[in-house]
Formats: C-alpha cells, structure tokens, sequence
C-alpha cells in the first residue's frame, strides 16, 4: 500500500493520498478532544503529538502540524498510522446520531476551506476566513490582496463557491462580507 503526499503552499500542511476511498462522502476536520471520537484514525493521528488539526475527505488526509514539529519526524509516522488503520478495514469516521447537521456541514466547510481552498488563495497573497452558515449561505471574508481585488468575485463564485457546492450539497451561495477597517 502506497500513501502519496502533496506539500502545500503552508508549510505547516501536508496532504496525504490512500490508495482507496477513505469515506463514502463529505469530509470532516479534528482539532479539538470532543470531535476526535468521530474518528479513531484522526485520534491515532493526535496521539503522535505535533498535530494541529486533521481534515479527511474521500480521498485525502490533510495534516496540520503545530508550528514546532518537524515534517521529518512526523510525515514518516503518519504515514504508518494512515497504512494501519486502512489495513484493519474499519470505518475512518464514526457516525454520531446526536451532532447536529448544521454542525456537521460548518465542520465541512471550514475543513475545505482550511486544506483546498485557503493554500490557493494564500499563493496570491490573499486569504478566505469563514465566517458563517445561514439558510444554505456560506458567508466568508476575503483578505489581503485578495480583499478589493476585481478578480475577488470571480475566485469566490467560480472557485470556491464550485468547490464547496460539489463537496457539501447542502450549500447554494458562497458570499463575501467585507468589514470595515
């Protein structure tokens, strides 16, 4: 079995790529105790220390590490722990009756915005922050160079606003809310 790895515009981040569907649909991210026991391979993940948070979709682990870890130590582990878990045959993510849907679809999309979405937008010196989810509205803000910029509406509705309703069917707009200064 062969995990591939993708590096990312953040050098904290690294995608890792199982050679079989890790779930059946949607994604989910771990960065906190209460939602890693929806997933043991997220939780065995943790237990390495140095990782930040961890976004699962069908095809992809993607791993943030605390900014003191070494991608050395880590990437080498991870890689075992992600061969291991898929060898047992058992579920990536554990579904849980009692998380609310619309906790489940933020969860979704702040977990594509941090490992799709967000590394792109950095490349041209910008940046994409959620910030809410009403009525089947995804409300971000966009920063940096990106925040004015004309081609700023066009990224949104053909890129991420694409992106997100092809992952998450629950969502039909991606908006910007611009902040004052």
């Amino acid at each position: 079995m062969i995990i591939e790895t993708q590096q990312t515009p953040d050098a904290n981040v690294i995608n890792f790529f199982a050679p079989e569907p890790l779930i059946k649909s949607g994604n989910a991210e771990f960065a906190d105790a209460k939602s890693l026991r929806k997933s043991p391979l997220a939780e065995h993940l943790f237990d390495l220390g140095g990782i930040a948070s961890v976004f699962i979709s069908g095809e992809m682990v993607s791993v943030t590490k605390e900014e003191t870890a070494a991608w050395e130590m880590l990437k080498p582990q991870i890689m075992a722990e992600i061969m291991d878990y898929l060898a047992t045959g058992e579920d990536v993510i554990i579904e849980n009756r009692d998380t609310a849907p619309q906790d489940d679809v933020v969860g979704q999309i702040k977990g594509l915005l941090n490992a799709r979405i967000r590394p792109a937008v950095k490349k041209d010196g910008g940046d994409i922050v959620y910030k809410d989810f009403r009525n089947g509205i995804v409300y971000v803000e966009m920063q940096g160079s990106c925040k004015g910029c004309p081609y700023a509406m066009v990224t949104l509705k053909e890129g991420v606003e694409k992106i997100l309703k092809d992952y998450i069917p629950a969502i039909k707009e991606v908006r910007n809310i611009e902040t004052p200064e």
